[in-house]
C-alpha cells in the first residue's frame, strides 16, 4: 500500500489551478477529434479478455519503452502468452518513471479500472491482471461502456479511401449508442508513388470500389472525388495527411500525366518526379476538402520506419519512427498561398513532430487568419513524441505567445487504444496549472470566471463550434 500517487490534485500545484480543474474543465465532454481506434471493434462492441489486448496490443508507445528495458520481441510482440507479455510490461514500468507512460500508465488504471492504491510493478502486476480482468468481463467495460464512462461526445477515426464505412454506416443506424462515431479521410497511400507495385495494387483497390478504371491522373482524381463525396455522405468534415513536410514543387498537367503513366508501368521515377507527383496530389485534395467545407489536417514531420530489419519483420506502426528534421517553413507557407490565392484554403490544423518548430507553426497559422472563421488555421496539440507534460507545456506557450490560446480547439488521443481517453484529463490539467500560475503570478487576471470559461472553450466549446459536427443540434 502507498500514498495515492494519481490524485485529485495531481499536476495542480495551487489553489486557482485546482479551482480551474475541478469547476471548469474536470467535466468536460470529450470530443476526440483524431484517432486511430478501430470502427469495428465499437460497432461489434468488443469485449476484451484481458489487459493485454486491450492495453498492449498495438501500442508502439509501450514497445519502445520494453526494447529500451531489454525486454526480448517475444514478450512485446512476439508468441508469448498475454499474461507473459503483460508481466513484462509491469516490469518495464518503473523504469519509465519521468517518461509520460508512467503517467499515464497509472492514470489510465485508475480511470476506469479504480485501481489507485498500487503502483503497477513486477510486484503487483499479478494483482492488478486479476483486477483489471475482472472488470473487464463487467458491462461498462466493453468499447462502448469504456467510451460512455469517459464521458466522449464524438470519436473521428482515421480511414483510408478505400475503405467501405460499413462499420461506420452500422454504428450510424444504431440508435441505442448515442457517442457519434464519424470516419476521417485519409489519402496518404494515393500519395506513394514511389512504392512501385504496391502503389498500381493500391490504384487498383480504389478503381474498385470507386468503380472506375484509373488508367490517368484524372482518372485517379475522379476516383478519389468520388469517394471523398462518399465520406461526406457518411458525416465525414475532415481530413488528414500524415507527411514528413508539405509538397510544393511546381508542375503542369501534362507532367503530371506522364508521371503517372509511368508509375503504372513501374517504371523507376526520379526524386524530382515524384515529388511533383505528391505536389499535384496534395494540392487536389486540398482543393477537394475546400469545396465540401470540411477541416483539413497536417500531421508533419515524422521518420518513419527508420530499422529496415524490424519494418520487414513487424511492418510500419510498430515503433521505429522518430523525429524528423525536415524543412517546414517554406513549404507550409507556399501551399498556404497557392491555396489561398486560389480562394481555396479550408479550415486547417498543423500538428509538428520536431518542439524546434513551435515558434514556426504558432506564426504561420496567423499569416492565414481570413478575418471570417476565429482560429481558422490552428496550430494543433502537442501528438506522438510532444504529448507529454512539457510538449504540451511548449505548445501551449507558443501558441500563447503568437496567437490565441483561446480559439484552441484542443486535446486528440491520436491513439489506437480505448484506454486513452485520460490523455483528455491530462491535458486540461496541465492546461488549468499554466492558467492558474499565471493568476497567483499577477500575470493574468484574477477573474475566475473569464479564465474558466477560457478553459471550458478549450476543452470542449472551441472543437463543439470549429468542426460543426453537431449542426443537427438545436
Amino acid at each position: 500500500m502507498i500514498n495515492e500517487f494519481i490524485t485529485e490534485n495531481f499536476l495542480l500545484s495551487n489553489k486557482t489551478a485546482i479551482e480551474l480543474f475541478h469547476q471548469y474543465a474536470k467535466d468536460q465532454p470529450i470530443i476526440d477529434y483524431h484517432c486511430h481506434v478501430p470502427p469495428k471493434e465499437i460497432a461489434e462492441d468488443r469485449r476484451f479478455a484481458n489487459m493485454t489486448q486491450i492495453w498492449l496490443a498495438g501500442d508502439h508507445y509501450k514497445w519502445r519503452a520494453m526494447r529500451a528495458n531489454g525486454i526480448n520481441e517475444r514478450l512485446i510482440t512476439g508468441d508469448a502468452s498475454d499474461k507473459e507479455k503483460f508481466l513484462a510490461w509491469a516490469q518495464t514500468v518503473p523504469k519509465t518513471i519521468r517518461n509520460p507512460l508512467y503517467h499515464w500508465t497509472h492514470m489510465e488504471l485508475k480511470k476506469p479500472f479504480g485501481i489507485s492504491d498500487i503502483l503497477l510493478n513486477e510486484n503487483t502486476a499479478n494483482d492488478v491482471w486479476k483486477r483489471c480482468n475482472a472488470r473487464l468481463s463487467e458491462n461498462d467495460f466493453t468499447t462502448r461502456g469504456i467510451i460512455k464512462q469517459m464521458n466522449v461526445k464524438l470519436i473521428c477515426t482515421t480511414d483510408d479511401p478505400i475503405d467501405s464505412l460499413e462499420y461506420h454506416q452500422k454504428l450510424k443506424n444504431d440508435k441505442s449508442f448515442p457517442v457519434l462515431i464519424l470516419p476521417a479521410f485519409r489519402a496518404d497511400k494515393a500519395m506513394n508513388i514511389e512504392q512501385g507495385k504496391s502503389f498500381i495494387a493500391y490504384i487498383e483497390k480504389l478503381g474498385e470500389v470507386s468503380d472506375i478504371q484509373i488508367s490517368s491522373y484524372q482518372n485517379l482524381i475522379e476516383a478519389l472525388k468520388k469517394r471523398h463525396a462518399f465520406f461526406h455522405s457518411q458525416g465525414c468534415r475532415l481530413s488528414d495527411h500524415g507527411l514528413e513536410t508539405v509538397y510544393v514543387e511546381n508542375f503542369n498537367e501534362k507532367e503530371i500525366e506522364t508521371i503517372f503513366s509511368h508509375a503504372l508501368s513501374v517504371a523507376t521515377l526520379d526524386q524530382s518526379s515524384i515529388l511533383k507527383f505528391k505536389s499535384a496530389i496534395l494540392l487536389d485534395l486540398c482543393m477537394m476538402d475546400h469545396s465540401a467545407e470540411w477541416t483539413q489536417q497536417f500531421h508533419l514531420g515524422a521518420m518513419r520506419n527508420t530499422n529496415p530489419k524490424m519494418f520487414r519483420q513487424l511492418g510500419p506502426d510498430t515503433g521505429y519512427d522518430s523525429i524528423g528534421d525536415f524543412s517546414i517553413a517554406q513549404p507550409l507557407a507556399r501551399l498556404f498561398g497557392k491555396l489561398a490565392d486560389r480562394d481555396a484554403l479550408t479550415k486547417t490544423i498543423i500538428y509538428n513532430l520536431n518542439p524546434a518548430d513551435n515558434e514556426i507553426f504558432a506564426t504561420m497559422i496567423g499569416n492565414f487568419q481570413d478575418g471570417n472563421i476565429p482560429g481558422k488555421i490552428q496550430f494543433g496539440s502537442g501528438w506522438w513524441f510532444l504529448d507529454q507534460k512539457d510538449g504540451i507545456e511548449r505548445q501551449l506557450n507558443a501558441l500563447s505567445n503568437m496567437g490565441l490560446l483561446s480559439r484552441f480547439v484542443g486535446m486528440l488521443t491520436d491513439s489506437r487504444s480505448f484506454l486513452s481517453y485520460p490523455r483528455h484529463e491530462y491535458f486540461r490539467r496541465i492546461l488549468c496549472n499554466i492558467l492558474g500560475t499565471e493568476i497567483e503570478n499577477g500575470l493574468i487576471p484574477n477573474d475566475i470566471n473569464l479564465i474558466g470559461g477560457m478553459v471550458k472553450d478549450i476543452c470542449y466549446n472551441n472543437a463543439h463550434s470549429y468542426f460543426n459536427f453537431f449542426s443537427d443540434e438545436k
